[in-house]
């Protein structure tokens, strides 16, 4: 007598119903066509096929809908009749691991038989190009193929195809492993496989379904974006689209009845008068067409194997969503969330790989840790698991080809809380922080017999802040069992520590096991101009919020009367796309004009005008896009109201006279798009600039070079992409 898995037949039904209620279409595009000949079967079981073991084995396909199934393996059988759509679902008992080959075999009004069938360890393998990354391409390969005859690994790679709709099968087969086949499999799955045969001596089959450069959100489905409320635009937009959903048709209806209307007056209209343009299509209803797009490689690529019986998934990915900072978290729960939920497997251990250090072009080299953060803040998620590999990075290469310890390091996540194995497997984190005067202790978990370093120098990349250091200093590290102690001659009362908190870290502080620490940081950032050294040296003249700009400058606070002889004029600039990060800069230098009135946005009527080298500059910021340090000799700053063009005509050093950069030729009108930048000409760097103020919300602002048409932020016209933008001007008064 056939019985059902409740929990598996739920969520497939659940799947079902949503792709039927979310895409509208008819079964037989979902399905396959109601009229089958024969019994057929997906292309996720074949020969040579693993069936993971202790747990029920679901087995589907599609049939003529008055066919009655059956399905056997060694011993078991079970029958199952189709569906009105022609599908059928039916559950094989959990059987144990086995060397034994065996045959799988579905008979109807024919018969298919998959031979050489095992029972073992099944894994998922997804992501982008590090998931994809093959053997062949990974270190020692030629060695590494020769010795692969693992005839128990199996592995078959779903290929490359995107959809708006869900689809319910793929163009594959299962390969054995063995020299002649292994080069193509994926390297990081390959090595966790043989390191999980070796250690429980079971077969393992993986199922490779990875895509390189490709996005997180594509893999989602629309369950997962459903449970995060922050990704709710990214669903309505999947829904927008969507035919059958109530935004879908009430967008579609909206439009049918203005373009019926506009049909009306265009029939009714008198001869010789112009007809009105008609409606546009809505682009909120245009399907998606690239694989980028979200949902697209889930319904392709994964929905094809909803409900294969499976220990787990792995995954390498995030390269492509190194923007997203802290939200990537709330993706990455949407993604565990939305497999889980359609699977039916209840929370299936998820293992994922945190990306290594690389040089990512002028991304602010704090942009990389913040997103290794919020891939550590991942691990919260229950039942997952983060391999750290700052170790085996290549700066130059995206894609570190030591594939052997992310393989290892994946099976240690699973020979720990899977297995029942008395391994470490977790990179050693922070347990504690304490501030013991002018020292921070830092106390670690999972350090095995406690920390070391790999190449047993010092630890290396530990920073630390307090007030008046000038921001994070290096630190120098004593290691205590499972506790760093870190101090520095320049910080007193030190308040927070960040450690590897830069893209091209490569740390050498490791638990005795060798597995890496990652990326931190903890403590609390004192303001960032507390940070300044002498900072009560100086006097605020001018505050100005930059949203408010415009051809008038009305400064928010304005102290310019109080203001007598000074020596050294500072520029303090912050500047934020988000509530929660903005960059900070605070720029100092000896005064290049005795009058106050100059020092500020340099207007007609302020009489500014300087395009002149500055001297014993001192730069101080958080962005990590400016050279900092202080007594810097090759400051310039460029000062005017005017209009003004490339050509260096100032002759000032290793500036552009083709580029806008740091020695700009000023032209008329005097009342004109307007400049006020200051430079590091060494450097080749702008400090900051303010350019076009009179556009207001199109003026042009910026700490570092520009990323866009110039380097000096001319003609970026981004103020409006800035939630957070201020400036403050100060100067040291004389004694």
């Amino acid at each position: 007598m056939l019985r059902f898995h409740t929990d598996l037949l739920a969520a497939s039904r659940m799947a079902m119903h949503l792709s039927i209620a979310l895409f509208g279409l008819s079964s037989s595009v979902l399905f396959h066509s109601t009229c089958q000949a024969e019994v057929r079967m997906p292309s996720v079981f074949g020969d040579h096929m693993v069936l993971q073991q202790q747990k029920p084995i679901h087995v589907w396909g599609w049939a003529d809908a008055n066919e009655t199934v059956k399905v056997s393996l060694g011993q078991n059988s079970v029958t199952a009749e189709p569906d009105a759509n022609g599908r059928w679902e039916a559950e094989l008992p959990a059987m144990k691991a086995s060397h034994d080959a065996a045959t799988l075999v579905i008979e109807g009004d024919n018969r298919i038989e998959f031979q050489d069938v095992l029972v073992g360890e099944v894994w998922l393998c997804s992501g982008q190009s590090n998931m994809e990354w093959t053997v062949s391409s990974s270190d020692d390969a030629a060695n590494e193929i020769a010795s692969a005859k693992h005839p128990l690994i199996r592995h078959i790679k779903v290929p490359h195809v995107q959809s708006m709709v869900p689809l319910d099968d793929f163009e594959g087969s299962w390969q054995v492993c063995s020299p002649t086949t292994v080069g193509s499999f994926t390297a990081a799955g390959y090595f966790m496989a043989r390191e999980l045969l070796n250690e429980l001596d079971v077969p393992v089959g993986l199922i490779n379904s990875s895509w390189g450069g490709t996005r997180i959100e594509p893999w989602t489905p629309v369950a997962g974006f459903e449970s995060e409320k922050s990704l709710h635009g990214i669903l309505n937009s999947v829904l927008g689209r969507t035919a059958g959903t109530p935004q879908y048709e009430s967008t579609l209806k909206k439009h049918v009845d203005a373009t019926e209307a506009w049909l009306r007056e265009a029939k009714s209209r008198t001869s010789n008068v112009p007809v009105k343009t008609s409606p546009e299509f809505p682009k909120s209803l245009k399907p998606f067409e690239q694989h980028q797009d979200p949902t697209m490689l889930f319904n392709a690529m994964i929905h094809p194997i909803l409900g294969i019986a499976m220990r787990g998934a792995i995954w390498y990915q995030g390269e492509s969503n190194l923007s997203d900072g802290a939200i990537y978290t709330d993706k990455m729960k949407a993604l565990i969330g939305g497999w889980r939920q359609l699977w039916g497997q209840g929370d299936f251990p998820f293992y994922f790989v945190q990306i290594a250090p690389y040089r990512y072009g002028d991304l602010d080299p704090s942009r990389l840790p913040e997103f290794w953060e919020a891939q550590q803040e991942a691990t919260a998620i229950a039942n997952t698991g983060m391999v750290v590999v700052n170790d085996i990075a290549m700066l130059d290469d995206i894609h570190p080809t030591n594939k052997q310890d992310v393989g290892k390091r994946l099976a240690l996540l699973a020979l720990k809380n899977d297995y029942g194995k008395g391994v470490i497997a977790e990179n050693p984190t922070m347990e504690s922080m304490e501030i013991q005067g002018n020292t921070i202790r830092i106390r670690f978990a999972n350090t095995g017999l406690g920390l070391k370093t790999r190449d047993g120098k010092p630890a290396t990349h530990f920073e630390m802040i307090g007030s008046s250091s000038g921001g994070f200093q290096p630190a120098n590290v004593t290691i205590q069992g499972d506790s760093v102690l870190l101090n520095s001659e320049k910080v007193q009362n030190p308040t927070a520590f960040r450690y590897s908190w830069h893209k091209l870290a490569e740390p050498n502080l490791t638990g005795s096991t060798g597995l890496p620490v990652g990326a931190m940081r903890g403590g609390d950032l004192p303001s960032f101009f507390k940070t300044v050294p002498h900072n009560d040296d100086y006097q605020l003249v001018y505050e100005l919020d930059l949203s408010k700009l415009s051809a008038n400058i009305e400064y928010n606070i304005d102290n310019s009367d109080e203001v007598k002889s000074f020596d050294r004029i500072g520029y303090y600039l912050q500047l934020g796309t988000s509530d929660s990060e903005a960059d900070e800069l605070f720029v100092t230098m000896d005064a290049f004009t005795d009058d106050v009135q100059k020092i500020g946005i340099p207007t007609i009527s302020s009489g500014a005008h300087f395009q002149q080298p500055i001297v014993s500059m001192d730069v101080f910021s958080t962005s990590g896009k400016v050279t900092v340090g202080t007594g810097i000799e090759t400051g310039n700053i460029e000062f005017w109201p005017n209009n003004y063009g490339p050509g260096n005509s100032a002759g000032v050093a290793k500036a552009s006279s083709s580029d806008y950069d740091f020695g700009d030729q000023p032209s008329p009108p005097t009342d004109g798009y307007g400049c006020m930048q200051v430079h590091n000409t060494k450097a080749g760097q702008t400090i900051f600039a303010v350019n076009q103020w009179k556009a207001g919300a199109g003026a042009d602002i910026g700490i570092g070079n520009s990323e866009g048409k110039t380097k000096d932020w001319t003609f970026n016209s981004n103020a409006s992409s800035y939630k957070t933008k201020r400036m403050r001007i100060y100067v040291r008064p004389t004694k």
